[in-house]
């Protein structure tokens, strides 16, 4: 492929990957295009909390227990340290998976995604 038919080629499409919640054993879609917290709004639970959706707050820090995911942003080293990232400790908001990934959810967040349904633990 010349430079003229890469420049005029479609972008491709994104592609869509399973992720499913350890503790819970729920699953949802999350494409390559958005990341695991966006796609996780869509299980149907109330009151997750986001935070700043920016990195800064770690409120969904999760561990990335198999799958791959890629960083799309900072994440605050209050929240995150360069080990915790190498084991795949990470934010939910600051990455978006390569593949089909399976997630712990862990501190602030773990108490409303692991709630039975219906019922949020204050």
């Amino acid at each position: 492929m010349d430079a003229a038919e890469a420049r005029d080629a479609p972008a491709s499409a994104p592609r869509s990957h399973l992720v499913r919640l350890l503790q819970t054993g729920e699953t949802y879609t999350c494409n390559d295009t958005e990341t695991l917290l966006q796609g996780m709004s869509r299980i149907g639970k109330k009151g997750i909390p986001v935070g700043c959706r920016g990195g800064g707050c770690g409120v969904c820090k999760v561990a990335v227990k198999s799958g791959s995911v890629r960083k799309i942003g900072v994440m605050s080293r209050a929240h995150i340290s360069e080990q915790d990232e190498a084991s795949g400790v990470v934010l939910a908001c600051r990455v978006s998976p390569t593949c089909g990934v399976e997630l712990e959810v862990l501190g602030k967040m773990q108490t409303t995604v692991c709630a039975p349904w219906g019922r949020i633990a204050s």
